[in-house]
C-alpha cells in the first residue's frame, strides 16, 4: 500500500475530539508515515485540542443550525456555503485515501466533498441516537461504525457494524492504586470517594446540586472530587472559599482521568457518548444526569440503554438538587448494588472499538 492518507472530520466536543484522536492514533500505530489531516469548526475546542496531540488540523466556518428563523439562519447558509467550497477544496488537495466523520459540525461538509469525489467514507456514530447529519451522509457512506445495538432504525442496517465508541487508552492503563490516586488529588480515602464530572466546560445543574450538598457530604464522610469545568471554576471557587469541608476537592479540570477513575467508588456524570464508553471500561457504578439542552435529547436515550441493563442509575436533570445526596448516599449504603452496577457496566464495554474501526477503514480503502 502507498502511502496512507487519511482525513477525520468532526469536533465541537471532547465527545467527538478525543475519538476521533484515538482513531488516529491507531492509523499513526499501524502505519507510522501516513499522513493524517483533520477538519474542524472554526473556534470550536478542536482547533486547539487536535493540534496539542500532534496533528495538523483545518478549520472550515461551519455553524450549528439555529433553533429560531432569523439573522442567524442567514448566517448559518452563507457559512453552509463557505464551508462546502472549502470542503471541496481540502479533499482536492489533500488526495486522501478515506474520509472519517466522527460528528461535529464539520463533518457533514467534509464528508460530502469527499462522496462528490468518490473517495470512501466511514461515519462513527457515537450516539444511541442518530444526529441528522449523519442520517443525511448515511446512504452514501461505505460503513457506518456505532456504539449501541438497534441503530437500524436510523440506519441502513447492511452498513452497520458494532464497534463500541473510541477511548483514550491511556485513562486505562491499571498501573496506579487507589491510593496513589487519592494522594494524588489530596483526597481524604474515606472508601466513599464521589467524582462529579461535568465534561471540560462543566455543567451548571451538577455543580449547583453539589454546591447545594457540602454540608450533607462532609456529615457522611463521603470524599468528593469536583471538576467544575472551566466555565464555572471561578464561580464555583468563590462560593466555597473558605467554607470548603476537607473531604472535599474541587478543580477546573482533570488532567490524569486514568486516577480519577481509580480513586473514584461512584461517578456522577453528564451521559455523553464518550463518557458513557469510558465508564463501561472504568468498571464504575455511575449516575447519569442527562443534559436537557442537546439535539433530540440523545443524552437520555444514551442513560436509559444502560439503565435499561441495571448498569447505571439515572436522574433528571431538574431533579438533581434535591435528589444528588439522598440517592449517592443509599448507594454507598447498599454494597450488592454497587457490585451489580459495575458488573453489569463493564459487561456493555468494548476495548477494541478504536482497533475495529481502523479495521473497517482500511476495508474500505482495499476491499
Amino acid at each position: 500500500m502507498d502511502k496512507l492518507k487519511i482525513i477525520i472530520s468532526g469536533g465541537g466536543t471532547g465527545g467527538h475530539i478525543f475519538p476521533a484522536i484515538s482513531i488516529a492514533g491507531e492509523f499513526r500505530k499501524r502505519f507510522p508515515d501516513c499522513d493524517i489531516l483533520f477538519v474542524g469548526a472554526l473556534g470550536r475546542m478542536e482547533m486547539e485540542k487536535v493540534p496539542a496531540a500532534g496533528y495538523q488540523i483545518t478549520g472550515l466556518p461551519v455553524m450549528g443550525l439555529p433553533r429560531k428563523p432569523g439573522f442567524k439562519s442567514f448566517l448559518f447558509m452563507i457559512r453552509l456555503l463557505q464551508s462546502l467550497w472549502k470542503a471541496r477544496k481540502i479533499v482536492r488537495n489533500f488526495q486522501p485515501d478515506i474520509a472519517i466523520g466522527v460528528g461535529g459540525y464539520a463533518s457533514g461538509p467534509l464528508l460530502r466533498a469527499a462522496i462528490a469525489r468518490k473517495i470512501p467514507a466511514l461515519i462513527q456514530e457515537q450516539n444511541s441516537f442518530a444526529g441528522k447529519t449523519n442520517k443525511w451522509l448515511a446512504t452514501k457512506a461505505g460503513c457506518i461504525c456505532v456504539a449501541y445495538e438497534g441503530m437500524e432504525r436510523y440506519f441502513p442496517r447492511d452498513k452497520l457494524v458494532l464497534t463500541g465508541n473510541p477511548v483514550r487508552n491511556e485513562l486505562f492503563s491499571g498501573t496506579h492504586t487507589r491510593e496513589e490516586a487519592s494522594r494524588w488529588f489530596q483526597l481524604q480515602d474515606s472508601g466513599k470517594t464521589l467524582l462529579v464530572t461535568g465534561g471540560s466546560l462543566g455543567a451548571r445543574t451538577l455543580n449547583n446540586a453539589v454546591l447545594a450538598n457540602l454540608d450533607k457530604f462532609r456529615e457522611a464522610g463521603i470524599s468528593v472530587l469536583w471538576q467544575t469545568g472551566s466555565l464555572y471554576f471561578r464561580e464555583m471557587k468563590a462560593k466555597t472559599d473558605g467554607k470548603l469541608p476537607e473531604n472535599i476537592r474541587i478543580v477546573e479540570f482533570i488532567d490524569r482521568m486514568d486516577l480519577a477513575y481509580t480513586a473514584a467508588d461512584v461517578v456522577l456524570s453528564r451521559a455523553g457518548a464518550g463518557t458513557i464508553s469510558e465508564l463501561c471500561l472504568a468498571g464504575k457504578p455511575a449516575i447519569l444526569v442527562p443534559s436537557p439542552n442537546v439535539a433530540e435529547d440523545h443524552q437520555t436515550k444514551n442513560a436509559l440503554s444502560l439503565v435499561e441493563k441495571e448498569a447505571a442509575l439515572l436522574i433528571r436533570d431538574s431533579d438533581l438538587e434535591e435528589r444528588l445526596f439522598p440517592e449517592t448516599e443509599a448507594l454507598f449504603s447498599n454494597p450488592a448494588l454497587l457490585v451489580k452496577l459495575s458488573a453489569n457496566i463493564t459487561r456493555m464495554a468494548r476495548p477494541d472499538a478504536t482497533s475495529r474501526i481502523v479495521n473497517e477503514a482500511l476495508k474500505l480503502i482495499a476491499p
